[in-house]
């Protein structure tokens, strides 16, 4: 029998959150969304983004840092990367980008992990699919979920704008209505490891 990973998880309060300036998006709706990405897929082909799962514990159970955009959307850090970017050192600067203080002394240890998840978008859609359908030669974008583990000290400033919420599996756990299939799936992604539960 294989041996699970082992993810050491340490405390909600072990970690100190600042504020930095707001991080405005580049959309306002869902609609212009999907009309810039097929803009930039004419210019660049499909679209490759990395997102992190950043583990805390709270009351011995493990929660996700998840990003909330005005009072409902939520989503996982990270983003598109450049073209020809690599995805790990790619992960590292949107999270910097979305939750690092600008000065360099601050910059958390992101220490990027095994990949858990990858998610496809056949059409200019929201829909995803964690397989690519087999009629489809061109899917518009390939998501890739990494856990990404975290000291058991960090500084994190969250752009004013957004507000950073540590949120349970349970709560996580298919709650598709609330959190949508790539996020509500992570439970079942993160059942393979074992987590160690370090309290401070």
């Amino acid at each position: 029998m294989g041996v699970s990973t082992v993810v050491n998880t340490y405390p909600l309060s072990s970690y100190t959150f600042g504020t930095k300036e707001p991080k405005m998006e580049k959309d306002t709706s869902v609609a212009d969304r999907l009309a810039r990405m097929k803009v930039n897929y004419m210019k660049e082909g499909m679209r490759t983004s990395v997102e992190a799962i950043l583990l805390v514990q709270e009351h011995n159970h493990p929660h996700i840092l998840l990003l909330q955009i005005g009072n409902t959307f939520c989503k996982l850090p990270g983003g598109r990367l450049k073209p020809g970017e690599n995805e790990i050192e790619g992960l590292k600067r949107k999270l910097s980008s979305k939750l690092a203080a600008n000065s360099p002394a601050h910059q958390p240890n992101w220490q990027v992990g095994e990949c858990v998840a990858v998610w496809w978008r056949p059409n200019f859609e929201t829909v995803m699919y964690p397989y690519c359908p087999p009629h489809i030669t061109k899917p518009k974008e390939c998501k890739k979920l990494f856990l990404v583990h975290l000291s058991e000290r960090e500084y994190f400033a969250v752009p004013r704008n957004l507000k950073l919420l540590a949120v349970p599996l349970f709560e996580l756990y298919d709650n598709v209505q609330r959190y949508g299939p790539v996020i509500s799936t992570i439970p079942q992604q993160l059942s393979r490891f074992q987590f160690n539960m370090v309290n401070a």
